[in-house]
């Protein structure tokens, strides 16, 4: 081989040897030079790119800041309280407007300085108003964990209050922009101090209270100055979540938030290990003193004000933060009237101080909470405390006959109001205890309407067993009743095991409604308290009413037929007002044999735990329930009848100045003589003879007899066998009447019976005891 062929070989290799034997890189560059330019084009473009991306990002963040409010001292330094107005438009209430002592830069503690700083933003006094660190951080933070820390500095938070809802749907890059770009600014125009004073004096400090100087004065009772380290400790920490770390509701809460006060002060090295010990050990309690009403409007609207609130959190907005007009459903008259019937002796005699009312006025065609009491003789220093209008801890009794066991029979079996009952011994279904009557009597045979009249409980049971739980349940469940397991018991009871917060069981409010439903034909609207919301921007979200068809027309006015019947001449007598047309329920709760032997009572005691009435016109339902915070403090029976009494004065009230009207009876109604059927269930039952006497829609306003109908106007019949009464098919549309022969002076009492009942079985903790029930 030739050298021009060994340099040849030797070129196409890339390798040229020199005389030494040594290669001399080629003059056209290698593999790793092309990689190192590829690199630093890759480099510059990035460099590039990232230039545009931080010019574009810096032409969006100006695009959104120059749209940005201006900075004002009003704006900075105003609350954000929330306005409530009731039906008239009229503000009742403006939640912390009224409770806000404002403290100068000079006069601010450095204890409290410290504290914010410290727990809220450490590096206050360093940045302008944007913490780049802060943000990095959090964001690593976040990353890691999952969690949702924040990177607002004080500066941030104070613009945030100030100009910004706090509405989740808000929180976005545009808003982010501007308040970073206002942050700046205030930066640049207030010093340090001024910016702290105005966080100090615009934050929400729960209990409707504003400003922490505000906040000392109204839990210690002593200015900001004046605090001590735990105490000072407490308030630095409220603002991030004010509600939670109330000490006068959640203390174990609050404690945990002070003491991270507390750890991140001794961290900052602004208290010593010795006073961060000693302070930690403080109880939350020390020092805090009672509160007091802002003024004597607020305990008339308290209970009505707590159930608005927790509407509008439900929303998801925050009354406290978000500055809203909320305009409510209150009737506020009718508020101040309801408030002094419950709260004075002029309209009804209660026996002490110490019993207690709680009631609910609903409109029934729009399911509004126009008025609503939830205690009597609240203490001046309780704020939005417990509503017993809305709790579902108290038996209502045979209330619960027409929505648990009545009603469900019309609607599913097509019930008469004149179906023959057996009111005799009874047991409940397998099971060998018995159903009784309060006056431990049995009156035989009577009509679906007397025994409603009279309460009778066996009948009650029996009809609950002929209808099934299930469907019972079903009908509850429409008319916003829930039990998680419903039992025989609660035919005549609302007893329950199980509540689940208010899930369960059965309050004033829900009570209400569910009447309420019977008024408006048949349609069950969700009460509600809040109409409309308002936010700052003008924009708003209106409530609309939640109906739906909860029974058939037919059923709610048979239902209400009879109802009527209670007032007029039978357990409600004393809820009669003269001339108005009305319906109603009694109900009466009894104690358990184990209750009684706690209480030193035999059983034949005329004593209740519970007594309740429900009624309503074509207007308004109002639900009355009456009793001791103390369960086994008994009602005295010549008290059973103060839950009517209350309804009577407040519905006189609300009666004024509105139509008396009756309810129209249904195209699927007829009436026979004193007693309504379901249009196409019995008139192959009515004889020929008959026919001119069964009236149907034609008969409007019609109201029911308290005598059972003769042979004349009542349809053929079978009277029930003693063994086994109202035992017919769920197919069969036909069902035994009223013997024709039998008188009511034969088979009903010649007086009103006492209204207080059997003792039910409930199933609890696994084992079946005796319960308490209705009238």
């Amino acid at each position: 081989m030739t050298t021009d062929e060994i340099g040849s070989r030797a070129a196409r290799h890339g390798h040229i040897p020199t005389s030494t034997g040594a290669d001399i890189p080629p003059s056209n560059g290698g593999k790793k030079p092309k990689k190192k330019r590829i690199f630093l084009k890759l480099f510059l473009g990035l460099v590039l790119l990232g230039i545009l991306g931080f010019l574009a990002g810096l032409g969006l963040f100006w695009s959104y800041a120059k749209d940005a409010p201006k900075l004002e001292d009003d704006k900075l330094s105003a609350t954000v309280s929330s306005k409530l107005y009731d039906a008239n438009n009229e503000v009742f209430e403006e939640l912390g407007a009224e409770k806000r002592e404002i403290i100068k830069p000079t006069d601010v503690p450095d204890l409290l300085k410290d504290a914010v700083v410290s727990v809220e933003d450490k590096r206050f006094y360093k940045h302008s108003g944007v913490d780049p660190i802060r943000i990095i951080g959090s964001a690593f933070s976040n990353f890691k964990t999952g969690g949702l820390q924040g990177g607002s500095t004080l500066t941030q938070q104070l613009i945030k209050l100030s100009y910004f809802s706090t509405k989740e749907k808000d929180q976005n890059l545009k808003r982010k922009a501007q308040e970073a770009w206002l942050a700046m600014k205030l930066e640049k125009e207030k010093s340090k101090e001024e910016i702290l004073t105005y966080y100090i004096n615009k934050v929400y400090m729960a209990n409707g209270l504003y400003g922490m100087e505000t906040a000392a004065q109204s839990y210690y009772g002593k200015p900001l100055a004046e605090l001590t380290l735990p105490q000072t400790a407490l308030l630095a920490g409220m603002p991030q979540a004010p509600n939670d770390y109330d000490p006068y509701v959640n203390p174990d809460v609050a404690k945990e938030r002070r003491d991270v006060v507390l750890y991140t002060m001794k961290e900052n090295e602004k208290i010593s290990q010795k006073e961060y010990d000693e302070a930690k050990a403080t109880p939350i309690d020390d020092g805090l003193q009672p509160l007091k009403q802002s003024n004597e409007n607020r305990k008339i609207v308290d209970n009505y004000i707590r159930e608005v609130i927790a509407e509008v959190e439900a929303m998801g907005k925050n009354v406290y933060t978000d500055g809203l007009d909320i305009h409510t459903n209150l009737d506020m008259n009718a508020q101040k009237r309801l408030y002094d019937i419950i709260n004075s002796d002029t309209y009804v005699q209660y026996p002490d101080p110490d019993f207690q009312v709680a009631s609910t006025v609903i409109d029934v065609k729009t399911g509004q909470v126009k008025a609503q009491i939830g205690g009597r003789n609240i203490p001046d220093d309780v704020q939005l405390g417990t509503n017993s209008a809305i709790e579902t801890d108290r038996d209502v009794g045979s209330t619960m006959k027409p929505i648990a066991d009545y009603g469900p029979a019309i609607e599913n079996l097509n019930y008469s109001t004149g179906r023959i009952m057996m009111d005799k011994p009874t047991t409940y279904e397998g099971t060998t205890i018995p159903v009784t009557n309060a006056d431990m009597q049995y009156y035989g045979a009577l009509t679906m309407r007397k025994a409603i009249m009279y309460s009778r409980n066996t009948t009650a049971i029996q009809t609950f067993d002929a209808v099934g739980s299930d469907k019972s349940a079903a009908f509850l469940k429409d008319l916003g009743i829930e039990f998680k397991e419903i039992v025989a018991a609660n035919a005549i009871s609302s007893n329950t095991s199980e509540l689940d917060g208010n899930k369960y069981g059965v309050s004033s409010l829900k009570l209400a409604a569910a009447y309420a439903a019977f008024a408006n034909m048949g349609v069950y609207n969700k009460p509600y308290y809040v109409n409309k919301v308002v936010y700052q921007d003008g924009s708003e979200d209106v409530t609309e009413t939640e109906s739906k068809r909860a029974m058939k027309d037919s059923t709610a006015y048979m239902m209400t037929d009879m109802l009527k019947d209670v007032i007029s001449g039978g357990t409600a007598f004393n809820a009669g007002i003269p001339g108005l047309i009305q319906a109603g329920k009694t109900g009466t709760a009894n104690y358990t044999e184990e209750d009684l032997a706690k209480m030193g009572a035999s059983e034949s005691s005329s004593i209740a735990p519970d007594s309740t009435f429900v009624g309503y016109t074509p207007h308004y339902a109002v639900s009355v329930w009456t009793g001791y915070k103390q369960r086994l403090t008994p009602i005295p029976y010549e008290y059973w009848g103060t839950a009517s009494d209350v309804y009577r004065e407040m519905m006189t009230y609300l009666s004024e100045g509105v139509s008396n009207d009756d309810w129209v009876m249904p195209d699927t109604v007829i009436r026979s003589g004193s007693e309504l059927y379901v249009k196409g269930a019995y008139e192959e039952q009515l004889l020929p003879s008959n026919t001119g006497s069964v009236t149907s829609s034609s008969s409007e306003g019609s109201t029911s007899s308290d005598s059972t109908s003769s042979s004349s106007t009542m349809p053929s019949q079978t009277e029930p066998s003693a063994t086994e009464p109202n035992e017919i098919p769920a197919t069969s549309t036909q069902q035994p009447e009223p013997p024709v022969s039998t008188s009511p002076s034969e088979v009903l009492p010649s007086s009103d019976p006492p209204e207080q009942s059997s003792v039910p079985p409930v199933i609890q903790n696994n084992s079946v005891r005796r319960r308490s029930t209705s009238d």
